[in-house]
């Protein structure tokens, strides 16, 4: 009888069944992902994580306690110098189980597992973190008012380049009618000189 027997026997005898976690598990380990039934992927949550949880403590004795399981030295100095380092902080939840389409042939449900700090893209590192909106009733006030100086102060900065901008065509400006009051002088003499010699021309006469 089966009373009080909760885990999945996956319907195996129990040295079946821990040969096969065992060596799921090592396959997990070296590939970091793998794509199993999903619950054979539930059952190797529970067999993996305490192992990974027990490699935190780098010993003797947890060492050798992971490999009476996984059986696998690679394995076990791959668990206890990559992945424990990655998991340093993480408390506990170190796989993530995602469903995918039914198996063709028996339509099994099928699932993948892999570590989570293996995935890059759901990781939140490179995530941009956006700042938290409050319900204050003068933040839309605040807002506008921040809006209305921003437009001042540009309005401001334009009629500045302006003026610096006019600047130069005032001081150039004054050129131009030096030129004709200069003309207007030579004429003003020539008229002048033609005035004068008829005069003596008569005195001479």
């Amino acid at each position: 009888m089966r009373h009080g027997k909760k885990f999945n026997h996956l319907g195996r005898t129990a040295s079946h069944r821990k040969a096969m976690l065992a060596n799921m598990a090592t396959s997990l380990i070296r590939h970091k992902r793998i794509t199993t039934t999903l619950a054979k992927a539930k059952a190797l949550r529970q067999y993996v994580e305490p192992l990974i949880t027990k490699s935190k403590n780098d010993t003797t004795h947890s060492r050798r306690t992971v490999f009476s399981y996984l059986q696998d030295k690679e394995a076990v100095t791959i668990l206890f110098r990559e992945i424990s380092e990655k998991v340093a902080n993480r408390p506990g939840g170190y796989t993530r189980i995602i469903k995918m389409e039914n198996r063709l042939g028996d339509n099994s449900e099928m699932a993948f597992i892999e570590l989570v700090d293996y995935n890059e893209v759901y990781k939140k590192d490179g995530a941009v973190t956006e700042r938290k909106s409050t319900r204050r009733r003068g933040g839309k006030k605040k807002a506008g008012a921040g809006a209305s100086e921003a437009a001042a102060a540009g309005s401001v900065a334009e009629s500045t380049a302006e003026e610096v901008v006019a600047e130069p065509v005032d001081a150039e400006s004054p050129a131009t009618p030096e030129e004709p009051v200069a003309e207007a002088t030579d004429a003003q003499e020539n008229t002048a000189e033609t005035e004068e010699t008829p005069k003596d021309e008569k005195k001479e006469d």
